[in-house]
């Protein structure tokens, strides 16, 4: 995707005023847990400390979703997205759902 898209998280953003808006965008992706992951995840829940390959599963699944999304408001003519989040959800055992979505704006810089 080459054009930039601007994304905050909050409802306006400062030194840009908002000059269209075209509606919710969200990137979704849903994803299973390997084996090896939900072994370990078991052991280290026993001992305790952070499960690093659901960390890496996470990491990469939000980075998917916000790219997704980013490509649906490049879609609808957007340049930026307001009020960017994150919704995540478990399916069964072992898949996840990772969902990122927002408001696509076009926005310009203040004069």
């Amino acid at each position: 995707m080459d054009k930039k898209i601007l994304i905050v998280t909050m409802n306006d953003i400062p030194g840009y005023e908002i000059v269209e808006v075209y509606g919710e965008v969200f990137g979704l992706l849903a994803r299973s847990r390997n084996l090896f992951s939900t072994v370990g995840a078991g052991l280290k829940s026993i001992v305790g400390g952070e499960i690093g390959g659901y960390t890496k599963l996470l990491t990469d699944s939000r980075i998917e979703a916000t790219e997704r999304m980013k490509e649906a408001a490049a879609k609808k003519g957007a340049n930026a997205i307001i009020a960017m989040r994150f919704d995540t959800s478990e399916i069964g055992n072992n898949m996840n759902e990772v969902a990122a979505y927002g408001t696509a704006v076009k926005v310009q810089k203040l004069k």
